[in-house]
């Protein structure tokens, strides 16, 4: 039964902002069409090029792990793909934050409405808005804590907000499909309103009846001033706002912005939050606008390590006795035995080159630097796997912290540019860029650019 009690949130009269309805609703809801769109898919991306978690290992074949049926061998060309794909991802989502909230706002009343289901359509679009505000504000929390480094959930961050995001994703399409036509007549209507004035305008300039012209201007006047402040005349069509889902409020107060005004604001602080978070991707001197990420800002460091470190050697647990000249040795596994190599013997092998960036899931880039080291293809041909090499699963010294192992597919690891670096930009690895020895693969996460490397074992896993 209807609650016409004001004094309760499930009144349509408790909810008093003039700025509501389908109209402010509708812009919102498209742009979060077009962007949550462009999140799921890059989000699927950045799942595909390193599947992290979803069976016991990233592991690289196709179908493994829960809803990981869409996965494929992720290419290695161009070699800034992570860097844009999930650039792209962490910034969008940080940009759309003002836009889900407005939108969440605007609809706050439909939470409250009672009955809950008036039927069965009815039902299913509630169900699918309350999983869709908790999945959205799930996905958007643990991503921002995530990016800042500061991730507090209970569980890996990389299956839940995985999961998370089919579930928030399916509410999403569900609702967009029972919503889209409407928010597009809305928009509609509201253009065909405002083209509608302006020939009424034109009309009346050519008119000879100079008081029925003015009369005609007041009434209009009236009539643009009621709709924009969120009158009766275009929400409600004088019935309280019910045509309009509940979303107009039969007691509005005194409107302090226009509905216009609002969407400005909103995209102003969308621009805002751009702006101080897109640099982190884009590098250059752009790092230093983008103050809410944790790796803006100038290089942390000064000469050829001086660039962006995720985890340090005394978070990873490095032992600097293990890597000494004298304590490590990689050891290299495949169908024609094993191998144990001490950094000198690698030194003696034919070593290239190859510019490539660090692009972490956090959504933060290096630019190009220059690595020199041991293809991880030769390595291959040292245990048995001439021509054509295998997968490669890869361990390290670590021992604190994700991605301790690491898998990569064959097409990274028969790229020429696929490096165990020892070098970056003529010197020699710092600890915390992994000395002894790490990999390097162009347009791989840089989770996967694993450090410290103990053992590589090509073929099955």
């Amino acid at each position: 039964m209807r609650d016409d009690d004001p004094r309760l949130p499930s009144s349509p009269g408790f909810w008093r902002s003039p700025l509501r309805g389908t109209w402010f609703t509708s812009v919102l809801g498209l742009v979060l069409l077009v962007g949550i769109t462009v999140l799921f898919v890059t989000g699927l991306v950045s799942y595909a090029a390193y599947n992290p978690d979803l069976s016991p290992v990233n592991d690289q074949t196709p179908g493994k792990g829960i809803l990981g049926f869409y996965l494929f061998s992720w290419p290695t060309d161009p070699h800034w793909l992570y860097r844009f794909t999930q650039g792209l991802h962490v910034t969008l989502g940080i940009t759309l934050i003002p836009v889900l909230l407005a939108k969440l706002w605007s609809v706050v009343p439909r939470l409250f409405a009672l009955p809950p289901a008036r039927s069965l359509a009815h039902a299913l679009e509630r169900i699918s808005l309350l999983l869709l505000v908790g999945g959205g504000l799930f996905e958007f929390t643990t991503g921002v804590l995530n990016v800042q480094l500061d991730y507090v959930f209970p569980g890996s961050f990389y299956p839940l907000h995985f999961y998370g995001a089919w579930v928030f994703f399916a509410a999403f399409v569900a609702h967009a499909v029972l919503k889209v036509p409407t928010a597009l007549r809305a928009v509609r209507r509201r253009q065909d309103e405002r083209d509608g004035r302006e020939q009424g305008g034109r009309e009346r300039d050519g008119r000879e009846q100079g008081g029925r012209e003015r009369d005609g201007r007041e009434q209009g006047g009236r009539e643009l001033g009621g709709r924009e402040l969120g009158g009766r005349e275009r929400d409600g069509r004088g019935q309280g706002g019910r045509e309009q889902g509940g979303l107009v409020t039969p007691r509005p107060v005194a409107p302090t912005v226009s509905r216009r005004g609002a969407l400005w604001f909103v995209g102003g602080a969308s621009l805002l939050l751009l702006a101080t978070t897109v640099g982190q991707s884009i590098g250059g001197a752009l790092r230093r606008t983008a103050l809410l990420a944790p790796h803006g800002g100038t290089d942390p460091g000064a000469g050829p390590n001086g660039f962006q470190i995720n985890k340090t050697a005394a978070y990873a647990g490095i032992d600097p006795r293990e890597t000494g000249a004298q304590a490590w040795r990689l050891v290299v596994t495949g169908r024609g035995g094993t191998v144990r190599l001490s950094r000198d013997q690698l030194l003696r092998m034919p070593l290239h080159s190859s510019a490539l960036p660090i692009a972490c899931v956090e959504g933060w880039s290096t630019a190009d630097q220059w690595w020199r080291g041991v293809r991880l293809r030769d390595l291959a041909a040292l245990v048995g796997h001439d021509g054509d090499p295998p997968d490669l699963f890869v361990e390290s010294l670590q021992r604190h912290g994700a991605f301790r192992r690491a898998a990569l597919r064959a097409n990274q690891v028969a790229d020429p540019r696929s490096l165990l670096a020892l070098y970056v930009n003529g010197e020699d690895l710092s600890p915390d860029h992994g000395y002894p020895a790490r990999i390097i693969v162009p347009a791989a996460p840089g989770v996967l650019n694993t450090k410290w490397v103990a053992r590589l074992t090509f073929g099955d896993l």
